[in-house]
């Protein structure tokens, strides 16, 4: 059984009532309600940035096998103690499932090195249809060619990214906009995954194409020894000792 973690700030829900009304407890608990329907996955546990230092203790991550992150308007006040304690478990095996403005977060930041917050991007609830480009992936088990999310917001290249290990996703806005929207990385022991769709004004994570994504990604990011679908293979490995130390 996969145990995970999800991390979400709850702070839009509380403050925003446009998002109140899509997420009335919170995009954790949407997320946390489809997980639990996936028979390999077991225990689930929540994080909030009020309770973040609490949550996302050393026991709690070393209980995790895969933490999925979403994040938005308050990364700067997530604890950086929390952030290296996060790093540390990635790159001794557990898996990170990065959610849309997520790329913004501390631990995302520190494990790609590079400045992931640069990217195009606009609040125009446009249409975005995404490509599955590696149609044989365990992320993309049970999905089409191609998926449409009817309103997203807008993200587009250029991605301030390193290259990924595997290009999983292709989106395509209405605008015109291109974005490489699925993304996976080896970080020492652990796999990373980043899949960006999700802005919280829209009921996105309610739509059954992006509950598998997350599902299945979960699945894929879990260490080989709990015994999911998984490939134990190593990819584009940077120097992190700063991070582990």
């Amino acid at each position: 059984m996969i145990n995970v973690m999800i991390y979400n700030e709850f702070v839009h829900e509380l403050k925003d009532e446009k998002v109140k009304a899509v997420y009335p407890d919170g995009i954790h608990s949407v997320i946390k309600s489809f997980l639990e329907k996936d028979s390999s996955i077991g225990k689930i546990r929540c994080a909030v940035l009020e309770d973040h230092r609490q949550t996302l203790s050393k026991e709690a991550l070393d209980d995790t096998d895969v933490l999925v992150w979403w994040g938005h308007m308050r990364h700067q006040e997530v604890d950086d103690e929390a952030v290296a304690r996060v790093c540390r478990r990635v790159l001794d095996g557990m898996g990170l499932v990065v959610l849309h403005s997520g790329h913004a977060s501390k631990p995302f930041k520190a494990l790609m090195g590079t400045d992931t917050h640069l990217l195009r991007w606009r609040e125009a609830g446009e249409k975005v249809r995404l490509w599955n480009i590696a149609k044989n992936h365990p992320i993309t088990r049970g999905l089409s060619e191609t998926f449409t999310i009817p309103h997203d917001e807008t993200y587009g290249e250029p991605f301030g990214i390193p290259n990924p290990d595997e290009l999983i996703f292709l989106s395509w806005f209405q605008g015109g906009e291109v974005f490489r929207s699925g993304c996976t990385w080896r970080r020492g022991e652990g796999k990373v995954f980043y899949f960006q769709s999700g802005h919280e004004t829209f009921p996105i994570y309610y739509q059954n194409e992006v509950q598998l994504v997350i599902t299945n990604a979960v699945k894929w990011a879990c260490p080989v020894e709990r015994h999911c679908v998984a490939d134990r293979g190593k990819g584009n490995t940077p120097a992190l000792e700063q991070i582990r130390n």
